[in-house]
């Protein structure tokens, strides 16, 4: 076989922009280069990994001029954790390529006829900002340059922390994460030293062997902290004994639970949760409703920011108390159950059955008689029976997956004709895409982007349209 021939360096490369994945980007002889490490601003020498007909990619390997938008990063594993790609770019230059980003997928890419976008919402808080993280078990240490340049043997690859982008049995081990506040660290670094001290085995994803798979950490605005731990198999005094040390170590964990994983893949959406201490759940709160959150629940993971979409979605509905509203992806009615106050009437749909069952919970929880919650796939429960029963909406708010509203679905809504439209998107593509389907019968009217996820590329947006006469 050939050696395949090596990927040419490009000099003095100028990085002018960012993608919508993290990386930057120059432009080399009329092709455009994605350029991992480095900033908008930045001079590089690019060391190409992947060449295309119309683009390549590429690493910066010498820099000649660093850009002013530039920052120190917080965490010392930044650049192989796969996490907070963004993390050396001022926040508020971050900000700016995020507002940049939702004009181009809607204006640029889109075609679409928007009005100016209004100010991205920033987070208040650019650290310490989730409320919930899912950490890793391996017996697959990743080695990092310096480890590997040391000259030590790593005989221990035991390791707890994140994946490594692109591999999918290699964890970063994790000695600090700053995206959640304690006891956060805390609590990952004490089941880690319990584990190698007792020599618990750390899982092997390709062999499925070893007792721990993964821990997820769930806080809350109200001090709340919930621990799962999920084990490969049922080693019932081992367990006991480990979550036993746990509770008593750090009582600051409010909500212990566990969960026993013998299958492939690491979901535990269809298993059972076992409570070992504590109550079964948390709570948030937002202007004085409670939220529950148990552990197969889905909740924003940045509670402060949720609160500021939230408002943005209730006030661009203007409603007056009178309105039936339909909330399409309602999750756990967090949506929902906020605006019920405003309208006459909620009708959330959600295809997790689950997460249907914790929005009519929360909706008892703060005695709210004027929401309907119904399971199943959306473009079937959104159907001529639902209407008939439930009445023609008034306003519908939908807040899609990264993939957007199925076609179908779309298609309903317009033959609904609801006087105004609430569409949250994670994704400004495929809201674009969606919007481009709705453009005939309505027009934009307001766009606010709002950052739910510093250092990272990621942007919420919320577009208001109402029907055009």
């Amino acid at each position: 076989m050939k050696n395949k021939k090596p990927l040419p360096l490009i000099e003095k490369l100028e990085l002018v922009d960012t993608g919508t994945e993290g990386q930057s980007i120059g432009r080399h002889n009329g092709m455009a280069v994605f350029v991992k490490n480095a900033v908008p601003g930045d001079v590089a020498d690019v060391q190409l990994t992947r060449k295309k007909n119309k683009y390549a990619e590429g690493k910066a390997v010498n820099f000649h001029t660093l850009s002013d938008k530039r920052t120190d990063p917080l965490c010392r594993h930044f650049g192989v954790c796969g996490g907070c790609k963004w993390q050396y770019m001022k926040y508020e230059e971050q900000l700016a390529f995020k507002q940049k980003q939702v004009h181009n997928q809607l204006v640029r890419i889109g075609k679409l006829d928007i009005p100016p976008i209004l100010p991205i919402i920033g987070s208040k808080n650019v650290y310490y900002y989730r409320n919930k993280l899912e950490f890793t078990f391996s017996n697959k240490m990743w080695l990092t340059e310096q480890q590997i340049g040391s000259g030590k043997e790593f005989g221990n690859r035991n390791a707890l922390g994140f994946h490594i982008p692109g591999l999918f049995d290699k964890v970063l081990d994790i000695d600090q994460c700053h995206l959640q506040a304690e006891p956060s660290n805390s609590i990952r670094d004490e089941i880690k030293r319990y584990a190698l001290e007792n020599e618990l085995t750390f899982f092997d994803l390709r062999q499925q062997t070893g007792l721990l798979r993964t821990l997820i950490i769930r806080t809350s605005s109200l001090g709340q902290t919930m621990v799962i731990l999920v084990f490969h198999s049922h080693e019932k005094e081992t367990i006991e004994k480990m979550l036993g040390h746990l509770a008593k170590k750090i009582p600051q964990i409010t909500s212990l639970q566990y969960v026993i994983n013998p299958k492939r893949n690491d979901t535990i959406s269809d298993l059972e949760v076992h409570l070992y201490s504590g109550e079964d759940c948390i709570y948030e709160e937002m202007e004085g409703l409670k939220f529950r959150i148990s552990p197969k629940s889905f909740y924003q993971t940045n509670s402060q920011q949720a609160y500021e979409l939230y408002k943005v979605a209730r006030e661009f509905a203007g409603l007056n108390g009178n309105e039936i509203v339909y909330d399409l992806y309602t999750g756990t009615g967090t949506i929902a159950n906020f605006i019920a106050k405003n309208a006459l009437k909620v009708v959330g749909i959600e295809y997790v059955d689950a997460a249907i069952e914790d929005a009519k919970i929360n909706a008892r929880l703060n005695g709210i008689q004027n929401t309907s919650f119904f399971a199943g796939d959306i473009k079937d429960v959104l159907n001529d029976e639902l209407v008939q029963k439930n009445g023609k909406p008034d306003v519908v708010i939908t807040d899609p997956p990264r993939a957007g509203m199925h076609e179908d679905v779309v298609k309903k809504i317009n033959e609904l004709s609801p006087e105004k439209i609430i569409y949250v998107s994670c994704n400004p593509a495929t809201q674009a895409r969606d919007l481009g389907l709705l453009k005939d019968n309505y027009a934009i009217t307001h766009v606010q982007p709002v950052d739910m996820f510093p250092h990272t590329a990621h942007v919420e947006n919320v577009v208001r349209l109402e029907r055009k006469q």
